[in-house]
This record gives C-alpha cells, sequence and structure tokens, in this order.
C-alpha cells in the first residue's frame, strides 16, 4: 500500500511540474494541461525502452567456475 501512494505521488509531483513549467513559459493553462498529461504518458511508454538499452550496454557478469 505504502508503495501505490509513492507511485502516485511521483505522477503527481511529475503532473504538476510538467504544468508548472509549460505554464510559466506559455502562459496558457490549455497547454500547461496538455504538458500534464502528455508527460506520464510519455514515461510510462519511453522508461522500458530506456531500462532495455541500459541493460544492453551493461557488461555481462562474468561466469565463475567451481
Amino acid at each position: 500500500m505504502l508503495l501505490l501512494a509513492q507511485k502516485t505521488s511521483q505522477v503527481g509531483l511529475h503532473m504538476t511540474v510538467a504544468f508548472g513549467i509549460t505554464y510559466a513559459a506559455t502562459g496558457s493553462v490549455a497547454t500547461g494541461g496538455l504538458a500534464a498529461v502528455l508527460e506520464p504518458i510519455c514515461n510510462v511508454l519511453l522508461l522500458p525502452l530506456h531500462d532495455q538499452l541500459w541493460s544492453k550496454l551493461r557488461p555481462a557478469k562474468p561466469q565463475t567456475t567451481c
């Protein structure tokens, strides 16, 4: 339950920051709202690809023999 609260808080923080920065830059509530909605969607779509790329770049662990 604590993990769910943490993740919900993180999403809310991301949306607030995206809205605030976009609103400050454009002065448009609509554009800020659009950025607040699109930012978490892009994160959900792109983070798995990002993690996959980094896992390919990590060197393989050497196998040990006993």
